[in-house]
């Protein structure tokens, strides 16, 4: 990590407050080894018990990338009953559709898709690339976060399985991706530049974030804080045992991510996402910090490769060549120049053991 991240703190060692933050969290989140198989063994007898007598004992979501395929994988080895989740917001590359279609057939878990009305949606991607900042993926990641809460209520199951895991994502800066439960921030942002009323798109403020965690005790839990985690190993399991294919980069399984990833946070806001990617899987010591440089020298997509995903987003989104490049000109700004939740939230932190919607 540098100081592209434009809140990093280095002591008088060269330490960061992202490495001292891993070790805090470490000890919090990460389960020790002498009580992981205890604690996983309940977690599953906890699901199995709320889920009895229902089609469904949890909800998982599906991307067709590394960890959501090796949740449904685990989950079905713990004997659990998903149904998966996929939120098709337009971007799904051929390669997402294929690795979600073979695992789901595989495993034998029922799908639900959810997709979203395109035009509303684009209205949404193209006023938070008018807003200028850097987090512009967080509709996608709110309305995927919104959709499994709304379908775990509309089944009767109390566990969502995500695939958050602090091994290999413990570190990201916070305003390179603010906003997963603001839909406050949402709202503005579109409100200042969309053109479309929100109709369809699944949107949750904190009433109905309330409502479902503590009226319907509906818990969000992360089964990869209870496991040995490795990324590397975990990409050649579902590989040898589910016929999965790895798409390039992380969360490149959607075109636009990877474009956005890839193309305008390094050109426009001088943020390349691996740094924080790569610091993680260091403090996990899944690599060496020698390792994650030779990675960073590499491009982190072939040009010809960007050149392509460049034409199909302009197109997509129904815009000019010209006016991309007027978005990419626009000043930079961050969360903190919109209305959001955030105060709100870092006041709430002092009853966290009472709002806690992950665990």
């Amino acid at each position: 990590m540098d100081t592209s991240d434009p809140d990093i703190i280095f002591d008088d060692k060269g330490i960061c407050n992202h490495c001292k933050r891993y070790d805090e969290v470490y000890k919090k989140r990460i389960i020790s080894l002498e009580d992981r198989d205890r604690k996983l063994k309940k977690l599953v007898d906890d699901i199995k018990l709320t889920g009895k007598g229902k089609k469904y004992d949890c909800i998982i979501g599906v991307s067709g990338g590394v960890d959501s395929t090796y949740i449904a994988y685990l989950a079905k080895n713990l004997k659990l009953r998903p149904l998966a989740v996929h939120f098709d917001n337009g971007w799904n590359s051929e390669l997402a559709v294929s690795n979600i279609e073979k695992t789901l057939k595989t495993l034998d878990i029922d799908l639900y898709t959810h997709v979203v009305d395109w035009d509303e949606f684009k209205d949404i991607q193209l006023s938070f690339l008018k807003a200028s900042t850097p987090d512009a993926e967080i509709p996608t990641d709110h309305g995927i976060i919104a959709l499994l809460f709304k379908l775990a209520a509309k089944f009767n199951v109390k566990y969502i399985l995500n695939g958050h895991n602090y091994a290999t994502e413990a570190i990201l800066p916070l305003k390179w991706g603010y906003g997963y439960y603001d839909s406050k921030y949402i709202k503005d942002v579109h409100g200042r530049f969309g053109k479309k009323k929100i109709k369809t798109f699944p949107i949750m403020g904190l009433p109905k974030l309330f409502m479902y965690t503590q009226v319907k005790k509906i818990k969000t839990v992360s089964p990869l804080n209870y496991v040995d985690y490795n990324k590397e190993k975990a990409m050649k399991l579902i590989q040898d045992e589910l016929g999965w294919v790895y798409y390039g980069g992380k969360h490149y399984e959607s075109i636009y991510t990877r474009f956005f990833q890839a193309y305008i946070l390094p050109r426009k806001f001088n943020i390349d996402k691996r740094k924080a990617h790569l610091s993680t899987l260091i403090n996990s010591e899944q690599i060496t910090r020698e390792e994650a440089l030779e990675e960073l020298a590499l491009p982190i997509f072939p040009e010809n490769g960007l050149m392509e995903d460049k034409e199909y987003v302009i197109k997509k989104l129904d815009i000019s060549k010209a006016e991309f490049e007027e978005l990419m000109n626009l000043p930079i700004k961050d969360f903190t120049s919109y209305n959001t939740i955030y105060d709100l939230m870092e006041k709430l932190k002092v009853y966290k053991k009472y709002l806690d919607f992950t665990s």
